[in-house]
């Protein structure tokens, strides 16, 4: 394998990880909240479930969309409406001094996990991968791994990167107006994906 195709690969990997959407901003907020060590479990969840997804769609899982052409159009909505649940569950957060609740609206890795397999953009840096980087079983080991390892280190910088604006959000106020800034973002845009459908 050529160091232009290792090249490649990593640079799609880089570019899809790390580029803002909706897991990065939940990362972002979560770091904010409750600190890189407790945001580690979803950025886990996250990256093992695309690395998952990545692996079923090389072995023949996107063959279910040529069969089922409206099953992509159902996994935007589900998706759409499981980032519309999260977003509630940020903007709702009261601020860092409430323990409790903080504890309780932690997100967890299940729902990094599945938030992977409701992501339209995961599905679709999923096939594209796939069908540029497969030429081989060689290949395709090499790119998943690659893959798992820069998502990781990807998702992990937007938890780092929460962690440390903490300075600038400081007290409960401004952490409670972050909160309910970033989780109607979310909603919005999942609302907007839903509109795309109909």
């Amino acid at each position: 394998m050529t160091q232009t195709i290792l090249l490649a690969m990593f640079s799609f990997s880089l570019a899809m990880s790390i580029s803002p959407g909706p897991v990065n901003m939940m990362i972002i907020t979560s770091g904010i909240n409750h600190g890189f060590v407790k945001t580690f479990s979803f950025i886990s969840g996250a990256t093992i479930g695309f690395t998952l997804l990545l692996v079923l769609i090389a072995l023949g899982l996107s063959n279910m969309f040529t069969l089922y052409p409206t099953l992509f159009s159902m996994l935007e909505i589900l998706g759409a409406m499981f980032i519309i649940y999260i977003g509630y569950k940020i903007a709702s957060s009261r601020g860092i001094l409430d323990i409790e609740q903080s504890e309780q609206k932690k997100l967890k890795f299940y729902e990094g996990f599945l938030l992977q397999w409701l992501n339209p953009k995961a599905w679709v840096a999923s096939i594209s991968g796939v069908s540029m980087f497969a030429i081989d079983d060689m290949s395709l080991i090499i790119f998943v791994v690659m893959y798992f390892i820069v998502c990781y280190i990807s998702l992990s910088f937007w938890g780092v990167l929460g962690q440390k604006a903490t300075v600038f959000l400081n007290t409960n106020m401004r952490l409670k107006v972050f909160n309910i800034i970033m989780g109607t973002i979310l909603i919005i845009s999942a609302f907007s994906l839903i509109l795309t459908n109909l």
